[in-house]
C-alpha cells in the first residue's frame, strides 16, 4: 500500500531544492562579515578588474560597480588607454588605470598588486595578442602569490587556447556560459561533451573541473552548475528569461567580493571547519553570487519586463542581497 499523503517526484524535487537553498542561505549568512564601526576602508575588499577596450567599456564598469554594490570597499580597473576616459565617466567611485596596452603595464601592475584581495580578468578584455600575452604573465604572477582570481569572457578564450595556465590553481574560478564551456571542454578533451559520453551537464562540469586540477568552474545556464570536481552544487534560484548583455559582468564582480569574504572567513572562523566537506570559499562565492544575480534579474524583470537591462539589475543588488542574506539589520560591533 502506498504511503498516506503521497508526494510526487516533482514535489519532492521542489522540496529538496527549497531545502538546499535554505541551507545555502544559512551558510552564506554565517560567513558574511558583519559591519563594524571599528572597520577601516579596504577591509571589506579591494577588487581588481582587468579588462576594458575601445569597443567594450561597459563590461569592466558593470563588474567593478557590482563588486562595490555587493559590499567591497574599493574597485580598481586596469584597462586600455583608449577606454579609460569613458570608463571613468561612468562612475567617480572607480579607480582607473589606463595601462593595459602599455609597454610598462606589467611593471606598474606588479607595484599595485599587493593592494588587491581578488582579481577579475576578462570583462571587455578583447583579443589583442599583446594584451592576451600580458594577461598570461599576470596569471603566472598571481599564481605565485596564491591570489584568488575570477576568469570570465575573453580570459576564458585565453584559457581555452592554453589550459595549462590555470591547471591545478585552486584559487581560480572559471565562469563560462554554455558556448564557452563547450569550447573549453573540447580544448581539454579534444572532443565535445556529448561525444565523450558526458552529455549530462553536471557530469561534464565535474569532469572538466577535475581534469583541470580541481579548480572551480561555474557553468552558467538555466541552472548554474558549480563544481571543483570533488564538490558540486546547482543553483536553482529563480531568475528571469531576459538575456541582456552584461549579466555575466555583474556576476563576476559579485563573485569577487564574496570570494574575498569567504576566504577570509574560512581562514579565521573556526566554525567554518564544519562545512568544508560541503563547501569551499570559491564554491560558496559562486553560489552566493549566482543566487543574488538571479534574484536581481527576477526583481528587475518584474519592473521592466522586456526592457530590462543590466543597469536595472544592478539597481536591485541592494534588495536582492537584503532579502537573501538579511544580516545588515543586526547591531553593528
Amino acid at each position: 500500500m502506498s504511503d498516506s499523503n503521497p508526494v510526487s517526484h516533482l514535489e519532492q524535487s521542489e522540496e529538496a531544492i527549497r531545502a538546499e537553498l535554505i541551507e545555502h542561505n544559512q551558510t552564506i549568512c554565517s560567513l558574511i562579515p558583519r559591519l563594524s564601526n571599528s572597520s577601516h576602508k579596504g577591509q571589506s575588499g579591494r577588487i581588481g578588474i582587468i579588462g576594458g577596450s575601445k569597443e567594450y567599456t561597459g563590461a569592466p564598469y558593470f563588474s567593478a560597480i557590482s563588486s562595490l554594490k555587493t559590499g567591497a570597499d574599493l574597485s580598481y580597473v586596469f584597462c586600455s588607454s583608449d577606454s579609460a576616459s569613458v570608463i571613468k565617466s561612468y562612475s567617480p567611485e572607480l579607480i582607473v588605470y589606463p595601462i593595459l596596452d602599455q609597454e610598462e603595464f606589467f611593471e606598474e601592475f606588479t607595484a599595485i598588486l599587493p593592494k588587491l584581495h581578488v582579481l577579475v580578468i576578462g570583462p571587455g578584455l578583447g583579443r589583442n595578442e599583446t594584451i592576451l600575452s600580458n594577461i598570461g604573465s599576470v596569471i603566472e604572477l598571481i599564481r605565485s602569490k596564491n591570489l584568488p582570481v575570477v576568469l570570465d569572457a575573453d580570459a576564458l578564450y585565453l584559457v581555452s587556447n592554453c589550459p595549462e595556465i590555470v591547471r591545478g590553481y585552486t584559487s581560480a574560478i572559471l565562469t563560462p556560459n554554455v558556448a564557452e564551456f563547450d569550447r573549453l571542454f573540447c580544448s581539454v578533451f579534444k572532443t565535445d561533451a556529448r561525444e565523450s559520453g558526458n552529455d549530462d551537464a553536471k557530469s561534464a562540469v565535474e569532469l572538466l573541473a577535475k581534469s583541470l586540477g580541481n579548480i572551480t568552474i561555474m557553468r552558467k545556464g538555466p541552472s548554474d552548475i558549480i563544481s571543483n570536481g570533488l564538490i558540486t552544487h546547482v543553483c536553482n534560484e529563480p531568475g528571469s528569461a531576459r538575456r541582456c548583455g552584461g549579466q555575466g559582468d555583474l556576476l563576476s564582480g559579485a563573485i569577487a567580493t564574496f570570494n574575498h569574504w569567504f576566504h577570509k572567513s574560512f581562514d579565521s572562523d573556526t566554525n567554518a571547519v564544519s562545512i568544508q566537506s560541503k563547501y569551499t570559499p570559491t564554491i560558496l562565492a559562486c553560489l552566493a553570487a549566482s543566487m543574488m544575480t538571479r534574484r536581481c534579474s527576477r526583481l528587475a524583470f518584474q519592473k521592466h519586463l522586456r526592457s530590462t537591462t543590466t543597469s536595472d539589475m544592478i539597481k536591485e543588488i541592494k534588495n536582492s542581497f537584503a532579502s537573501l542574506f538579511p544580516i545588515d539589520h543586526l547591531k553593528m560591533n
